[in-house]
């Protein structure tokens, strides 16, 4: 994560913005007399928001770990072509 003065950020606001938007890499921002802060996309907040939910889920993360070990004992869920085509959409 990029780290930068709330002066310089103030001075190149736009140009910043755009580069956290573009690039998902949040920026934070320090202030001399405060805390610091941090920017990021609206989209990226929005994921992280979700995989928080996701990670404090108890019941989420069982069936995860169960998937998981499913898939690497061999046993999981393989669609036919059929399936997968439908599945994705071809």
């Amino acid at each position: 994560m990029d780290i930068i003065s709330v002066n310089k950020f103030r001075d190149n606001l736009k140009s910043l913005v755009e580069q956290v938007v573009n690039n998902h890499e949040p920026l934070k921002v320090t202030r001399r007399a405060g805390e610091a802060f941090v920017v990021m996309s609206a989209e990226d907040w929005e994921r992280e928001q979700e995989t928080l939910h996701v990670l404090q889920n108890r019941d989420l993360m069982q069936q995860i770990a169960t998937s998981l070990d499913t898939h690497n004992r061999g046993r999981g869920y393989t669609p036919n072509d059929e399936q997968m085509n439908e599945i994705t959409g071809i």
